[in-house]
């Protein structure tokens, strides 16, 4: 079968980029990229990413073979992104007002459009993010800089998942990849992204997860 063939040429590709995995076309210390997951035409046919995930990171990602449409959906403040994310250690009320009043890390303030705890498994805590910009290695550098308010050791992200770009939600298994279908491709060119789906009702919860405070949701 020839991947190409779609009855509509489609604009968008949707991958969930595994862990251990980077985002280049090609790496001099040969690590594994996504094009090495990817089938052959993506390189080929030069389908680039829209953004990045950095190696620890997993998740939504993107492709486009249009540089406008790259430059559009990676603009800052055009099209938020929600995050699943893991974090070592338990975080109190105020260090998640702090997330969002700005945190000051080695890049300067960083801070996130909202936040809400899903939960904690023992000593870890479970979040859900939302940004509606990004910098270099932003979730991991925000929580670097606090504490855990018990042992005073940094908070550290453990494992951090892309479930949503705009409207665009995750829905496939690690490593496969789909286009996007006519109406996920003109929601993103219409510039529908705001509208996001907010609530942890939507985001299945693991059995073992044991919740340490109700969900609490917050925004500036």
């Amino acid at each position: 079968m020839n991947l190409r063939d779609t009855s509509k040429p489609r604009q968008f590709i949707m991958f969930h980029k595994p862990k251990g995995v980077i985002v280049t076309l090609s790496d001099e210390s040969s690590r594994k990229t996504v094009y090495d997951i990817l089938p052959r035409f993506v390189l080929e046919d030069k389908w680039r990413p829209i953004g990045r995930l950095d190696r620890d990171s997993r998740g939504l990602l993107l492709f486009t073979q249009k540089g406008e449409m790259v430059n559009r959906l990676t603009q800052p403040g055009q099209y938020s992104k929600i995050y699943e994310v893991w974090v070592r250690g338990r975080i109190n009320k105020e260090q998640l007002r702090q997330t969002l009043k700005g945190v000051k890390t080695a890049i300067g303030i960083l801070k996130v459009k909202r936040v809400e705890v899903l939960g904690c498994a023992g000593p870890k805590t479970r979040l859900l993010l939302e940004l509606s910009e990004g910098k270099n290695r932003h979730i991991r550098r925000i929580f670097g800089s606090l504490q855990d308010p018990q042992f005073h050791t940094p908070l550290k992200v453990l494992d951090l998942k892309r479930i949503q770009i705009g409207t665009i939600k995750l829905d496939i298994p690690s490593s496969r990849w789909r286009f996007l279908t006519d109406k996920e491709e003109k929601s993103l060119i219409r510039g529908t992204a705001y509208y996001l789906t907010w609530t942890s009702r939507n985001h299945k919860i693991s059995k073992e997860t044991i919740f340490c405070q109700k969900s609490k949701k917050l925004s500036p």
